[in-house]
């Protein structure tokens, strides 16, 4: 009988740890409407047969105001800007002095950015992903979003929280290639100027529409 008591408890002290992630997230989208932040972003290729995985290592700033709108400004090693305006994402790439645009609404409902930056609430997450608490992991606890559409490249999205703080993204794509973006000294509710989340093409660039 004990041990059926002690197995009924930490049964229950398991889930309640685990819910915690998707109450974290449940309260990050309600209460975090905008914000800004660095980071710091690991991409890791599988290892091919006989070698070792390669990590390539970026970072940058993070800025958004929901629903729907929000900056990545990567800095290092190559400077490159995704910005969604509402209507447009826009994607610059510096070095190529190309620029990519797409219509928010056809590319953005299972991408990462949703889940963090773009929904308005958990209703709008879940129409989009399966969403399940997983183990709290490194002091974090974690959501695991997994898309519905199953026909792009993403595999699934792990979000660690610290308390209600968003502190980790990690996604793993169907290739197997997986990317850990690290969030520090995150300012949530802070004014974020209207002007950040406009883009207008630089001149000369070869602007692409898809």
């Amino acid at each position: 009988m004990k041990q059926a008591i002690s197995a009924l408890v930490l049964g229950l002290a398991a889930f309640t740890a685990h819910a915690g992630g998707l109450e974290a997230l449940e309260n990050f989208v309600k209460t975090a409407k905008s914000g800004r932040a660095d980071f710091t972003q690991v991409v890791t290729a599988p290892a091919r047969e006989g070698q070792t995985a390669r990590s390539k290592t970026s970072s940058g700033t993070f800025e958004f105001s929901r629903p729907s709108r929000f900056r990545f400004e990567y800095r290092k090693p190559f400077q490159q800007t995704i910005v969604a305006d509402g209507q447009t994402l826009w994607l610059h790439d510096v070095d190529l002095n190309q620029v990519t645009a797409r219509r928010q609404d056809q590319v953005l409902g299972s991408t990462p950015a949703a889940l963090i930056a773009a929904a308005p609430d958990l209703d709008s997450l879940r129409r989009d992903f399966s969403l399940e608490a997983a183990a709290d992991r490194d002091g974090l606890q974690w959501v695991q979003a997994t898309p519905k559409a199953r026909e792009g490249q993403l595999n699934h999205v792990r979000i660690g929280f610290r308390g209600n703080e968003l502190a980790v993204l990690e996604i793993l794509d169907s290739f197997g290639q997986r990317s850990v973006m690290t969030f520090n000294q995150l300012q949530l509710n802070a004014p974020v100027a209207a002007g950040a989340f406009a883009f207008k093409p630089p001149q000369g660039a070869d602007v692409v529409r898809q």
